[in-house]
Parts: C-alpha cells; sequence; structure tokens
C-alpha cells in the first residue's frame, strides 16, 4: 500500500532531505542541495522541509536561502519559518516526537536556463549551534 501511496506523487520533481548530525545544526554548516533543470517553460513550486523534535526550544526558524543558477546568478532570501502556533502547539504532521513541515518558499516560478541549480540553506538564528533539528531539504513540484 505504501508503494501505492508514494507513486502517485506525480508532482515532485525533486526532493531530497539531508539529516542533522547529532540534531545540532551549527550556523557554519550550510546545507546543499544540486537539481538539474531541464524544463525552462514549467511553473514550479519550492517547499523547505523542516523536521525537528518536540525539545526544539523555539517556535520559528529563521534561514538565509541561496539559489545560484548555472551561469552563477544568485539569489538570496531570509525566511521565517513558524514551526507551532501561538499556544506553543506544534505546525505539521507528527509521528512520536518528531515533527515534519513543509512550508511553501516560492510559488510558480520558473526556472530561466537549464543546467544544475544550487539550492543552499543556513540557519539564521543568531546562535551558533541549534538543537533538535532532525532534517532540512528541499521539494519542487510542477505546478499543475
Amino acid at each position: 500500500m505504501l508503494i501505492v501511496v508514494f507513486s502517485c506523487d506525480n508532482s515532485r520533481y525533486f526532493e531530497e532531505n539531508k539529516p542533522i548530525s547529532g540534531q545540532v545544526w551549527n550556523r557554519n554548516n550550510i546545507i546543499s542541495f544540486k537539481v538539474p533543470v531541464t524544463d525552462t517553460r514549467s511553473a514550479n513550486n519550492v517547499f523547505i522541509n523542516i523536521r525537528h523534535n518536540g525539545l526544539y526550544e523555539k517556535s520559528n526558524m529563521y534561514l538565509f536561502i541561496n539559489i545560484i543558477a548555472p551561469d552563477g546568478n544568485k539569489l538570496r532570501d531570509t525566511v521565517n519559518c513558524l514551526l507551532a502556533d501561538d499556544k506553543g502547539k506544534w505546525l505539521g504532521s507528527g509521528l512520536g516526537d518528531i515533527y515534519s513541515n513543509q512550508l511553501l518558499y516560492k510559488k510558480n516560478i520558473t526556472f530561466p536556463i537549464q543546467g544544475d541549480y544550487t539550492f543552499e540553506i543556513e540557519q539564521a538564528m543568531r546562535m551558533d549551534n541549534l538543537k533538535n533539528v532532525e532534517d532540512i531539504g528541499i521539494r519542487i513540484e510542477k505546478v499543475k
């Protein structure tokens, strides 16, 4: 049955998640993803995947995100990812003490040129070590 659930995900173009060693994300540890792009016409939605455990001490997570095009052009954003509501209840889905969030970062974007795009994500929480982060990832979906 799980095979059927995952095989029906035909809008996913790219998805990769990388574990954070020891669940401690050092501010100098930039998580990088290389995305091969051949389609320059279709619109895409880009999501940030965040998994943390219940001991995460904040209700949000600030990230710096760089997108580096094959020609070297670079876009840099600062993104505030809300992980809990005003009452402290974790958002996203949970399994045991692990919470998963998939947050929309860019909507209906096209990639202007073919080649490998690099997505870099770094934590921007004004602390050297951000504890209780399980993994970070990106997902790109084709807009239907």
